[in-house]
């Protein structure tokens, strides 16, 4: 029987509502990888035309193609890349330009001398440096150089020309509209620092679930935070380069650096909450007692993540750390004085030393954080015994 009137009506308005969210969301993710983009393609665009300037007028190449080429394909691994890579990338076009060239003179080209013509810069670039960027985008442009009219004569106009465009692209890059590396390292750490909370919670849930499974669970998603971490070291790396390298970003250094050792800690932290999950798993596994204050003592740790996620933005507000990191380590070391198998020690250990790595992302030196943990551990023990 067919459809009323009235429901293909409203399967029809639900379809159209549909596409119009669909429409909305894609159009936002328009627009937002174009904001995150443009101070890219500004850049490509001065920097090519820079280089072509520059090998017209000073080198005097009358039909410098390879200059803004390089210049482009330069500056395209530069965001969000180390500058050691960005570095070899320019270097490999020049090479590859510059040893495909001269072949292409001897022997020719065309498909059947391809292989003969890639083969020697790719070498040339190993040779002169072990990055994977390097040698494959000399074989990129050798390949190229390949497929091109050959030039009358050798004269090397087209490797000073990928050397133009890869300078250009440095240049541009380190002055014209860097990139900001506090947002940059900032935007890096929210995100393992969110997930490191959750993931402590998700622990303490765990322990007082009492299961196998639950336990099993969170160790996986302790697991997936290196390759936030591994983010977060990435971002730091370019932060610090660029706070370095360009002009305008060198007041940011110290709170680059404030992040970067931060970044140390964070790492250490996420390396005990593993080694916390996996002694979870090992009491589920076993049926040893976790009492309900150590998931309290590892909530806290929580809280701590957070305040550190707070503190690095802001650090006047460092000191917002130490009281759930201090109430974590003395709520665990209070229960292992109770209850002293095997687990609860593997567990508490994990929680103060966690609690120690968090007091040092809050700037504390090894020798105070310690201090702290312990003071915090003796109140305990002189109020138990």
């Amino acid at each position: 029987m067919p459809e009323a009137p009235s429901r293909l009506a409203e399967r029809g308005g639900a379809l159209i509502e549909g596409a119009a969210d669909l429409s909305r969301t894609s159009m936002r993710t328009r627009f937002d990888r174009l904001r995150v983009a443009w101070r890219s393609i500004v850049q490509a665009s001065v920097a090519a035309t820079a280089a072509y300037l520059i090998a017209t007028d000073v080198a005097g190449h009358s039909q410098p193609f390879f200059a803004p080429v390089a210049a482009i394909i330069t500056l395209g691994i530069t965001v969000g890349q180390r500058g050691r890579r960005a570095f070899e990338l320019a270097i490999g076009v020049a090479v590859g330009i510059g040893v495909a060239d001269a072949l292409v003179l001897l022997i020719g080209s065309g498909p059947a001398m391809l292989a003969i013509v890639v083969l020697p810069p790719m070498v040339a670039a190993v040779f002169l440096g072990t990055g994977q960027v390097m040698v494959n985008q000399a074989a990129v442009s050798a390949v190229l150089v390949a497929t091109l009219p050959p030039a009358a004569h050798f004269s090397g106009a087209r490797f000073v020309d990928a050397l133009i465009g890869g300078g250009c692209a440095l240049v541009v890059n380190a002055l014209l509209l860097p990139a900001d590396p506090v947002k940059l390292v900032k935007a890096a750490a929210e995100p393992v620092l969110n997930e490191l909370a959750a993931t402590l919670r998700e622990v303490a849930d765990a322990i007082e679930a009492r299961t196998q499974e639950a336990a099993e669970h969170v160790l996986l998603r302790a697991r997936e935070l290196d390759r936030l971490e591994a983010e977060l070291e990435d971002a730091v790396a370019v932060s610090r380069e660029t706070a370095r390298y360009s002009p305008a970003r060198r007041r940011s250094r110290g709170t680059v650096d404030f992040y970067a050792e931060a970044s140390a800690q964070i790492d250490l932290a996420i390396r005990n909450v593993r080694v916390l999950a996996r002694g979870v798993v090992r009491a589920a596994r076993l049926g040893e007692n976790l009492p309900p204050e150590i998931a309290d003592a590892v909530r806290d740790l929580a809280a701590a993540v957070l305040a550190l996620r707070e503190a690095l933005a802001d650090p006047d507000r460092a000191d917002e750390v130490r009281a759930p990191a201090l109430h974590a380590a003395a709520k665990a070391t209070q229960v292992l004085e109770q209850t002293g198998n095997l687990s609860v020690t593997v567990v508490v250990g994990q929680v103060r030393s966690t609690a120690v790595d968090l007091l040092r992302g809050s700037g504390l030196t090894y020798d105070e954080a310690a201090a702290l943990v312990r003071e915090a551990a003796r109140e305990v023990e002189d109020t138990v015994g």
